[in-house]
């Protein structure tokens, strides 16, 4: 047996900005961590020989099946082909977080998918390498409306400054924070769940017709992404980065109507009467955890404003995709 993980992600800033319908015209950065949540796959040798079927794949339900295109998940079935295994292996999915709550726990379930396999069958992708097939599975393959962050967040991991010109040239730039200012950092983050789960490729699907519309904003949003790693590499105040993140939101609000909701809108307007600087919603929008970003001291007061809700602390710039046991 072997056991791949890969993390989750916080997306900060440039949002909209990774998607090729975007940057291959005007060119995307993201600003985006990794975090200490992830997604596993365990990866088994099956004596499909003893038994009345040939691959076992286990997730919210179990499938025993003859062959690969019988497999009913679609992300299990075209992973497999890919990696071309047709038969003897047992696959088992865990996630520290639940799925559509905004943190590319799609995308980190793929890379570790894919790492498990290609470990299975001994092979050794580099870690660009298997962000660009996982881009390549869940756009190309699958269809799915998707960025190209989530990919990299979770076969990478690190605290970065992400630029798009191509699907396979992706620039990552390590954001070089010392263990003090990390930290610091760190301490301003809590995540709020709305209690909404949402399918984010429905939400995109209905962005990504607006793209020429929303050119100007989707400047402004990949211009944030430069912005906070200059608030946060040169050492300015962190209210910056707070008051950055509420023009970002109010950015992406901007996109499409199904961002936000009276709900949500709600939520955000009590995190930031509770004391925080600012916040956003995490992933396409529509639900999912709204990330606030406050003084450590205001933590206690919003705490207590959703004691009615689900609250996350998180550590940041957690290591991309690793086989933990093999």
């Amino acid at each position: 047996m072997l056991i791949s993980r890969a993390p989750l992600r916080i997306s900060f800033f440039g949002g909209g900005t990774d998607y090729p319908e975007f940057f291959l015209k005007e060119g995307g950065a993201v600003l985006a961590t990794a975090i200490d949540k992830y997604s596993y796959v365990t990866a088994s040798p099956f004596l499909s020989h003893l038994f009345d079927y040939s691959i076992r794949c286990s997730y919210r339900k179990v499938e025993l099946t003859r062959n690969v295109h019988e497999i009913e998940h679609n992300v299990f079935r075209e992973c497999l082909k890919v990696c071309g295994i047709e038969k003897d292996v047992e696959l088992h999915n865990v996630a520290d977080l639940p799925a559509f709550t905004g943190l590319g726990s799609s995308s980190a379930f793929t890379v570790s998918l894919l790492h498990a396999l290609h470990s299975f069958k001994g092979e050794f992708l580099q870690p660009q390498e298997l962000a660009y097939e996982a881009i390549h599975v869940e756009r190309h393959i699958l269809k799915e409306n998707v960025g190209c962050q989530d990919q990299i967040l979770a076969a990478l991991g690190g605290f970065n400054l992400i630029e798009f010109r191509t699907e396979r040239d992706i620039v990552v730039n390590r954001v070089p924070l010392s263990p003090q200012r990390l930290a610091e950092f760190e301490a301003h983050l809590l995540l709020v769940f709305t209690g909404i789960r949402r399918k984010a490729s429905e939400i995109v699907a209905k962005q990504l017709k607006r793209v020429d519309q929303n050119t100007q904003a989707l400047y402004a949003i990949r211009a944030m992404a430069y912005q906070g790693c200059e608030i946060l590499t040169g050492h300015k105040s962190l209210r910056e980065f707070g008051e950055l993140l509420h023009q970002a939101w109010q950015a992406k609000r901007s996109l499409d109507g199904g961002v936000s909701n009276p709900e949500i809108d709600e939520i955000y307007e009590q995190g930031r009467n509770a004391g925080a600087w600012g916040g956003k919603l995490l992933g396409a929008g529509g639900g999912g955890f709204m990330l606030f970003f406050a003084p450590p001291a205001v933590h206690p007061k919003l705490s207590a404003v959703f004691a009615d809700r689900q609250l996350l602390k998180v550590k940041i710039n957690a290591p991309g995709s690793q086989i933990i046991f093999s």
